[in-house]
């Protein structure tokens, strides 16, 4: 977020691209649904891996999907509500974790090494946190909107895929504000343990969330004005990173609670944006379940994990890889000499 960057940023330029976005090569899909009938197994019999190769094929747009060159992106953000204790870290753990990232000592790391994605950091202003949204907006639409702009700018042309994850003391408070006030319920409801509140820690959340929701009310007039109001920069960044794989035909894969609700702003704007997009990982914040309900997205795995930082969605790309190997690398009913099913 440089001072090079157009200083008259506005959230009506990102509305205006949600039109103009891409829908599915269909043709792509067909080519790949019809390959998968030859291949030398009962139709169906491996189960999501099949929807997923065809998925795959419809979003890349080609008939033969690739997971050769998959990226990793963490984006970084600090919020202004964590001096209500609503986190068991201190807001310069953000900061150190970024650090963490950069000398490959973090989970995502590993993580990502294990499946040969191209991981990338990105700092959100880490000096600059966002205001404290119980007492008005987290973000000007400036800010907000030039956070959507430098999500949009870290995605590049030649990679297969895009799994987005976040790092941001305070942000499982601003994801739960985040839902409440696009999709309805009690604070209560979308508030879980984060980074290991206890339970006067879970109570503190529900109100700053709360307190953070009636400070804002009459700014709330759609989606990006709740972003605004409620987000933060790195979710910002997440919603504009989305945004840009959509138009540059890059499936996307989000992480867990922080991320989804990132994108669930997108959603909520137009429910056609998050279709290229699915879940690594159903996060043990109970937030994130009902969000996936919400959203009508089933996630690839569910293995109590809470960490962040894409951890989930990097372990979303090797279930990715798995069903791109099996979709390319199998034989065909008549190049392994094997019988098809009987009428075929």
């Amino acid at each position: 977020m440089s001072d090079s960057q157009d200083e008259n940023a506005s959230l009506d330029e990102i509305r205006q691209l949600l039109p103009e976005l891409p829908g599915p090569d269909m043709d792509a899909g067909t080519t790949a649904l019809q390959h998968q009938t030859k291949l030398t197994k009962p139709a169906g019999s491996l189960g999501r891996l099949e929807e997923l190769a065809v998925w795959l094929a419809t979003w890349q747009g080609r008939g033969r999907p690739s997971m050769d060159r998959p990226r990793v992106a963490v984006f970084a953000g600090n919020h202004g509500i964590t001096e209500h204790g609503v986190s068991a870290y201190p807001a310069s753990v953000t900061e150190q974790m970024v650090q963490n990232f950069i000398n490959g000592g973090a989970a995502v790391n590993q993580l990502a090494g294990n499946v040969g994605a191209d991981l990338r950091v990105y700092e959100m202003a880490l000096d600059q946190p966002t205001g404290d949204f119980t007492q008005g907006p987290a973000m000007n639409e400036e800010d907000c909107a030039l956070a959507l702009s430098y999500g949009m700018m870290s995605v590049e042309e030649g990679f297969d895929v895009m799994a987005v994850g976040e790092m941001g003391i305070g942000n499982t408070t601003a994801a739960a504000a985040l839902c409440c006030a696009l999709f309805g319920g009690e604070p209560s409801n979308w508030v879980g343990s984060g980074t290991g509140v206890d339970e006067a820690g879970l109570t503190r959340k529900a109100e700053v969330v709360t307190a953070g929701l009636a400070a804002n009310e009459a700014e709330m007039t759609d989606p990006f004005e709740i972003l605004r109001c409620l987000g933060g920069l790195e979710l910002a960044a997440i919603a504009g990173a989305i945004l840009a794989c959509r138009m540059g035909r890059i499936p996307v894969v989000l992480d867990g609670f922080a991320c989804t609700a990132a994108a669930a702003v997108l959603h909520a704007a137009d429910s056609r944006t998050l279709d290229h997009c699915i879940v690594g990982h159903q996060s043990v914040e109970p937030g994130h379940a009902r969000l996936l309900e919400i959203l009508g997205k089933k996630p690839l795995m569910d293995l109590g994990m809470r960490l962040g930082e894409a951890s989930g969605a990097t372990l979303g790309i090797q279930v990715l890889q798995s069903a791109v190997a099996c979709h390319i690398g199998m034989a065909t009913f008549e190049e392994a000499g094997v019988s098809g099913p009987v009428g075929s």
